[in-house]
């Protein structure tokens, strides 16, 4: 499943922020919803906030850009992750499980999409937040996601990827003159669950347009195949090294300290 995000119909309601805060349980904004500052400046996913809605002004007026986990084909989080506590589901959400997150960040790397969003505000369960999709409460059962629901425009479509490029490249050809040749999301990276349509060229509302089609994991699989790896070796370094100084200290302890004799004890046993 996936998501088509037709950004020449977003008027920036920030709806789908508020249908996100409710349908998670999130804490509600510093911000109002309704309260059109936020856009002076550019936000991104944090852990209070799994979606946010950015403004970029052009020369034929302001673009508006919903910005939430792009639900990867080939997730970089999920792989880099060594505690597997991401999950790919069949329906197409990345999802994770924070019982298992151990707060180390790897994910947050990898992510080519600087979505994750890391719990500073909390010392005793640091784990990572992001946009599930909606998976446990509506996708799993065939609904979709809040924010789409809500949405008074009808800027995002939910359906089979699919039938969602398959839209997309329908609107390209139908309106030439009002969209960019492309859907961004439909190779890149090896493709994503998110799908977006644009009038602007995408570099001008804040996409990526370097990231290349071959899956980021492709480039780095070697490089995160060694993390566990050497997450297992330097503790067991480390552990070897505490053994050898706590055995060494134990048997001169048992032994006493061989003392060196001084030169005058020398030159008396030597007249002896």
């Amino acid at each position: 499943m996936g998501v088509l995000v037709d950004l020449t119909r977003c008027i920036g309601c920030r709806s789908c922020e508020a249908a996100c805060n409710k349908e998670q349980k999130l804490p509600e904004p510093k911000i109002p919803f309704d309260d059109q500052s936020v856009f002076e400046e550019k936000r991104r996913p944090t852990e209070e906030a799994y979606t946010v809605v950015n403004r970029y002004e052009n020369q034929g007026g302001p673009v508006y850009r919903k910005i939430q986990c792009n639900h990867c084909n080939e997730p970089a989080c999920l792989t880099s992750c060594f505690v597997n506590a991401y999950t790919k589901t069949r329906e197409g959400a990345v999802i994770y499980n924070p019982k298992v997150c151990v707060g180390c960040r790897n994910c947050m790397i990898a992510c080519p999409f600087n979505v994750p969003g890391y719990s500073y505000s909390s010392a005793t369960n640091p784990v990572v937040k992001k946009c599930i999709f909606c998976y446990d409460t509506r996708v799993k059962y065939g609904k979709p996601p809040a924010c789409v629901e809500v949405c008074p425009q009808e800027v995002l479509t939910f359906g089979y990827r699919k039938d969602l490029i398959k839209m997309g490249h329908e609107r390209i050809r139908e309106t030439p003159d009002k969209y960019v040749d492309h859907i961004y999301g439909e190779k890149e990276l090896g493709g994503t669950g998110w799908l977006y349509l644009s009038g602007v060229p995408f570099d001008k509302v804040g996409f990526d347009t370097t990231l290349g089609n071959e899956p980021i994991i492709s480039n780095v699989k070697e490089f995160l195949g060694t993390v566990p790896m050497v997450l297992a070796i330097w503790p067991a370094l480390f552990t070897g090294f505490h053994l050898l100084s706590t055995r060494k200290k134990e048997h001169e302890e048992e032994h006493g300290h061989d003392h060196p004799k001084s030169a005058q004890e020398d030159s008396d046993n030597e007249k002896i």
